[in-house]
């Protein structure tokens, strides 16, 4: 795959914000200040091709509101990710707390290597003055040198199958160490979560003109296959779940195979894994909540919706688009509509009049769910649809109301949608 850098000039037209970004809205003592010059002396860094900013072009001919909020979104991802980068790391989260004078201020916590494989994903799709206005000083290929300075002492599939899909992107030097370390870790007749199993394809797509992993990437995408259950996937691949919630498979679990199965195909033609993709995508499109929502728990039996809530901005604004949209680039249908509907629920939505999108400080709040802190709902429907698919519960949708605004964002969720809509 061709990817195209975009620099200062094209983010000044795609994203308004960032001009203001760039003359100091982080103040000038931040290492951001320091680094911006340099981006606006560059001008035109690298190059920017039609793709650089056609999947804004495409949702603007659906619907020009649509893209408009996607360049408003790209543009606070550019003021909030310097923000979450610190000490050569990405936070966990940033989380809200309320300010002196009033409004909100944001507040680090934690770290998380599997988020920083992801912004930096994301990040890869800025020209490198670009990517060292926002990473105090340092590029994409720094960052996932920092990150695989612990390769190996990672344990989790999940984060390896990351760092090795970003090592890919960026064709880092790292790939080999990557590539082999995710295959210690992978053992594909083992039971593992289909979000893992997911990534691990991607990766393994993404590393594929590099190195020889078509032994590993054909039992990835077996076990991938294998592990949908009639209509939509569940938790798990090998079927290891609790009993009563065996049937269950969250968003991520639907949107992560469409990607990877998406990916697959377009790699190298491949049918079976392009017709799984597309039937699933058509599951989760069809059960689209009236106002744009993406539900959260699927009966992965049925394809339908066992619980809806909470509903997570980053499946609104990235995670439903990018796999959609690399879907459509594989052949598949592109669900514009679906898009545009997910997008708006972030500007306006039933559950609550409060803004779930910032700009000071800037930030896309993480959710919104039901004052439900034990999960009961969650678990009574599992129970319910387990023993009787379809059945709702309805009365605990009026004791548990979806009014709760999770004030926290996780640096995942805006690499996501930097590499949603600028690839």
């Amino acid at each position: 795959m061709n990817w195209d850098v975009i620099g200062y000039n094209e983010l000044a037209v795609i994203l308004p914000g960032f001009a203001a970004f760039s003359r100091g809205v982080l103040g000038g003592n931040s290492p951001v200040a320091g680094n911006i010059q340099q981006v606006r002396s560059a001008g035109r860094v690298g190059s920017v091709s039609e793709a650089g900013s056609a999947r804004l072009g495409l949702l603007s001919g659906q619907d020009p509101a649509s893209a408009e909020l996607a360049r408003r979104f790209l543009a606070i991802s550019m003021r909030y990710l310097p923000q979450a980068y610190a000490d050569r790391e990405f936070a966990f989260t940033l989380r809200g707390a309320g300010a002196p004078a009033g409004g909100w201020q944001l507040q680090r916590a934690g770290t998380s290597a599997r988020y920083g494989a992801i912004a930096a994903l994301g990040l890869m799709r800025l020209a490198e003055p670009a990517q060292r206005a926002l990473l105090a000083g340092e590029t994409c290929q720094d960052l996932i040198g920092t990150l695989a300075k612990s390769l190996d002492l990672i344990t989790n599939l999940g984060d390896m199958a990351m760092l090795c899909w970003a090592a890919a992107e960026a064709k880092h030097s790292e790939l080999p160490r990557a590539v082999a370390r995710l295959a210690e870790l992978d053992r594909p007749a083992d039971p593992v979560d289909v979000v893992a199993a997911a990534w691990a394809v991607s990766a393994l797509v993404a590393a594929r003109p590099h190195l020889d992993v078509e032994r590993h990437l054909a039992a990835a995408r077996h076990r991938l296959l294998a592990a949908r259950g009639k209509m939509a996937y569940p938790h798990t691949t090998g079927g290891n779940a609790q009993r009563y919630r065996a049937h269950l498979g969250s968003f991520a679990d639907q949107v992560y195979p469409v990607q990877a199965l998406a990916r697959l195909h377009g790699s190298a033609d491949d049918p079976e894994a392009l017709a799984t993709a597309s039937a699933v995508a058509r599951v989760i499109c069809a059960a689209q909540g009236s106002a744009g929502q993406w539900w959260w728990h699927y009966d992965s039996r049925t394809g339908g919706v066992v619980e809806g809530y909470p509903v997570y901005s980053v499946h609104q604004h990235s995670m439903a688009p990018m796999a959609l949209l690399d879907l459509a680039d594989a052949g598949g249908q592109a669900h514009l509509e679906s898009i545009c509907r997910g997008l708006a629920w972030l500007d306006s939505r039933p559950e609550t009049s409060a803004d779930l999108v910032l700009e000071d400080p800037p930030v896309i709040w993480r959710k919104v769910a039901r004052n439900d802190p034990r999960k009961l709902v969650r678990g009574l429907r599992a129970v319910a649809t387990g023993m009787c698919p379809g059945m709702r519960i309805s009365v605990l949708d009026r004791i548990y109301p979806p009014t709760e605004i999770d004030r926290e964002c996780r640096p995942y969720e805006l690499g996501w949608l930097l590499f949603t809509w600028l690839s």
